[in-house]
């Protein structure tokens, strides 16, 4: 069981140097990126937090979405995003390179006429030039190679059209059961360091945004988890490691205690901040 809701504002306490494009650029590997979810598929839809409506508000304001913008949705996964986006009225082409990702998200918005899933990748999306009001990308950017992503999007935008990048990222430090919790991945986690800190972060975008100005919001966010709950979390992470690893079942007994610990009325909260930047791109 898990509820994904807004919460208070919370500061991030995240610490360490920003790392800028060229480290991400030559530490990931975005084809192997393209398969590491392939397996956790089922886990991912049902665990990872949604976005909250507050990032509909924030774009109306900041850059006039309406309901009838297309939007291309790149990266975009099980579909979280573009659902967002079609409760909102807006169609929407789901650009994903992930196969049983792709289905996954086919399934889940069947039930939405504007949605269109497409395969392709962000520096590669087939889609028409000039043909979408809005490219967005929810929890993937750290996937992307930035600088074939970059023409690719100016390519597919109208004019004045416009980019939104957004992630939920995990607050580590405002809760002892957050603190445990941060450190039982770093304990667990195969490659969970590298992957942390490839996620983009302020310097980074102003170096993708470049000229242009880029505007940034602070959405709070929440999700609440049973045990079973907090384990499928744990498992939709490519990071930690699968069923037929050794260090499975030791990675659950070490989560179960901590579970046990934290735990109030049967559960534990997991906070995060939705991160959002949005602007426009001009051509280099």
């Amino acid at each position: 069981m898990w509820v994904a809701a807004s919460a208070a504002t919370l500061s991030t306490g995240r610490k360490g140097a920003l790392a800028l494009e060229e480290s991400i650029v030559s530490t990931m590997t975005f084809a192997d990126a393209k398969q590491r979810f392939s397996n956790r598929v089922a886990d991912y839809v049902r665990y990872r937090p949604g976005y909250p409506a507050a990032v509909l508000d924030a774009l109306r304001e900041d850059c006039g979405l309406r309901p009838g913008h297309v939007i291309a949705d790149i990266g975009s996964g099980t579909g979280f995003l573009s659902e967002l986006f079609l409760k909102n009225g807006n169609r929407v082409y789901g650009v994903e390179p992930n196969t049983e990702m792709r289905q996954a998200s086919e399934e889940y918005l069947a039930s939405f006429d504007g949605f269109s899933s497409i395969e392709g990748s962000a520096e590669s999306t087939t889609l028409s030039d000039s043909s979408v009001d809005f490219v967005t990308a929810g929890q993937a950017f750290h996937w992307f190679e930035p600088n074939a992503a970059r023409s690719e999007f100016i390519r597919i935008l109208k004019p004045a059209g416009w980019v939104v990048v957004l992630w939920n990222e995990r607050l580590t430090d405002t809760t002892p059961f957050l603190r445990d919790f941060e450190a039982f991945l770093r304990k667990f986690g195969t490659d969970y360091s590298r992957i942390n800190e490839s996620y983009p972060r302020e310097e980074q975008m102003r170096v993708f945004f470049q000229t242009t100005a880029c505007r940034q919001r602070q959405i709070p966010n929440l999700q609440v988890f049973d045990f079973e709950g907090l384990a499928g979390r744990v498992r939709s992470s490519s990071y930690m490691p699968a069923q037929d690893h050794p260090s499975f079942a030791p990675m659950l007994s070490a989560l179960e205690n901590i579970f046990r610990r934290h735990q109030e009325d049967g559960a534990v909260r997991i906070e995060y901040l939705t991160r959002l930047y949005c602007g426009r791109l001009e051509p280099r």
